[in-house]
């Protein structure tokens, strides 16, 4: 988790050790290890068939099911399983032709045309054949203007798509067209070496125009959902429960074993972990206050993933608009503290935006490129004074950091306001909503600090720094930079590596001179899951697939 790669992915909503992510939401091609599936080679007859149905815990409603309007990592987890688009991840996170909708793709000789072949079997669950023109109206539908779309951004790589989504261009001029039912013309505005990963992301998936521009409300409700993935929407207790069962419409649904997958939505850590004891909840993530214990007794595993928990400053705020205010606020934070004594997942501190691991094209870690970008706590209380008498204040007003509710995200707060107090002497007071309502709360900029998430939606540092152009999508900080711009669209008008990595590197540098964010650690995975439970699929950017998932007991 467009907002949030993750993929708004902004990662707000999904359950990371002690974080509900903004997703973005993504994708990811990353070496990490998947749980392959395994079936055994005999059959006891007598035995009863095992019931073929995962139980999870999303903690949280998910704001949108529609894949042109989702931004967060809930809402992103739910429509892996629902909807798939002309690519699907393999197990290994590969982009691998006949994965998904598409049969196959030719790509031209500048790398800014991509001609894609859709299979013949491919179906709505409402019977309808999915066509090329669904995948059309899908994309103009996210980069109209009306629509809105926090993720318009992610089709910007689209001829025109950035001109149409600003009111430049028609939507006749964009770079996509269905030749006919099958055969889709894609046109870059540059060579984009990720492009074929993203068109695994929510964002790009297709939607039934005849659905849609029936029922505007349509992915509101499963008796009207229509959905072409592995799964299809049984059910939808809004803020209880959301239910999925088999698509006998989709074209590989011999090999989905689960019959139906749930996700309630049990934000308490300590009634969803007893719910997991009881085999209530099949898979979840780890209560915050056991992690560390779980880990060492092996009852819980801990990977790396591509994301940045973080802190915003809404850079249009009375006191945050002074870039020394912001410094000191995220310089006086004691990342390895908060890792070490509070998270105790195995994190990494995080002394710059982008996390290890993003740049497997560009011959080089990003990270190790970039090195550390942010100065020692001793540096903090210069730079609060220095902003103070640049804005006329013998003291700073009362100051409000807001999170959405989740006690993994208290305990973290918790313990920052106590370093702010302690390396700046500055009060902080602590402010929670719901999901739903702190999403509202960023995008319409009422707020000073902001915890904030963000998973890759795609192996490149792009994914993490395209977020804070002018006027993007999910730039929760409302930050406005015209030299970042420039290098970010510098690095999006080549395919030389080096060239981009240099102006994504000199980008990076800004931000976090800047302290548009304060990036506090880079996510691990922290997950309980019950031994019966095979075949789940986990990207390297926090992304799950329940594809191939089945139990065996």
């Amino acid at each position: 988790m467009k907002k949030t790669s993750k993929w708004l992915v902004l990662f707000l909503a999904i359950v990371i050790v002690a974080s509900v992510g903004l997703v973005a939401c993504g994708t990811d091609t990353s070496d990490e290890p998947t749980e392959q599936s395994s079936t055994s080679g005999t059959t006891d007859k007598d035995k009863p068939a095992v019931e073929q149905k995962l139980r999870l815990n999303a903690r949280t409603e998910p704001p949108s099911l529609d894949p042109g309007t989702a931004t967060d990592s809930t809402s992103f987890e739910i429509l892996r399983v629902l909807m798939e688009g002309l690519v699907r991840l393999d197990k290994n996170g590969q982009v691998t032709k006949g994965s998904g909708m598409a049969k196959d793709w030719k790509v031209s000789d500048d790398q800014l045309t991509y001609t894609f072949y859709l299979k013949d079997d491919i179906y709505w669950s409402n019977g309808d054949p999915v066509t090329a023109q669904d995948f059309e109206y899908a994309w103009k539908r996210v980069l109209n203007p009306e629509t809105a779309a926090d993720y318009a951004y992610q089709l910007y790589y689209l001829k025109n798509g950035e001109a149409y989504n600003n009111g430049e261009a028609t939507a006749d001029e964009v770079g996509v067209k269905a030749l006919d039912d099958k055969t889709l013309e894609v046109v870059l505005e540059a060579p984009t070496p990720y492009f074929l990963q993203l068109t695994a992301f929510g964002t790009l998936y297709p939607v039934n125009k005849n659905v849609v521009e029936s029922n505007p409300n349509w992915a509101a409700d499963a008796s009207t959902y229509v959905s072409n993935g592995p799964f299809k929407l049984a059910s939808w207790e809004h803020d209880s429960e959301v239910v999925v069962t088999k698509n006998e419409n989709y074209w590989n649904k011999d090999e989905v074993k689960l019959d139906e997958i749930s996700w309630v939505m049990v934000n308490d850590d300590n009634t969803a972990y007893q719910l997991f004891l009881n085999k209530e909840i099949d898979i979840d993530a780890a209560p915050q206050e056991l992690t560390y214990e779980l880990i060492q007794k092996g009852e819980a595993t801990s990977t790396p993933i591509l994301g940045t928990y973080m802190y915003l400053f809404n850079t249009q705020d009375e006191i945050f608009k002074n870039k020394n205010i912001r410094k000191a606020f995220s310089i006086a934070i004691d990342r390895d503290a908060i890792v070490n004594q509070v998270t105790k997942g195995g994190q990494i501190p995080a002394y710059g935006f982008v996390p290890p691991g993003s740049s497997p094209d560009m011959g080089v870690d990003f990270r190790e490129y970039n090195g550390d970008l942010i100065p020692d706590v001793s540096e903090a209380k210069k730079y609060l004074e220095l902003g103070m008498k640049e804005l006329g204040l013998t003291e700073l007003p009362t100051i409000t950091l807001s999170y959405n509710t989740s006690e993994g995200h208290k305990k973290i707060a918790q313990a920052i306001q106590a370093m702010w107090k302690d390396n700046l002497g500055v009060e902080v007071e602590l402010s929670n909503q719901e999901w739903k309502v702190y999403l509202e709360t960023i995008d319409a900029g009422e707020f000073q600090i902001g915890r904030y998430g963000w998973l890759g939606d795609y192996m490149d540092p792009m994914t993490f720094m395209d977020m804070w152009v002018t006027g993007g999508g999910n730039n929760g900080a409302h930050y406005s930079n015209p030299e970042y711009d420039a290098l970010i669209e510098k690095a999006k008008s080549t395919a030389d590596q080096k060239v981009r990595l240099e102006a994504l590197a000199e980008a990076e540098k800004i931000l976090m001179d800047e302290a548009v964010v304060a990036p506090i650690y880079f996510y691990t995975r922290v997950f309980i899951q019950q031994d019966y439970v095979k075949g789940v699929v986990r990207h390297g950017d926090g992304a799950t697939d329940f594809t191939w998932t089945y139990i065996e007991k």
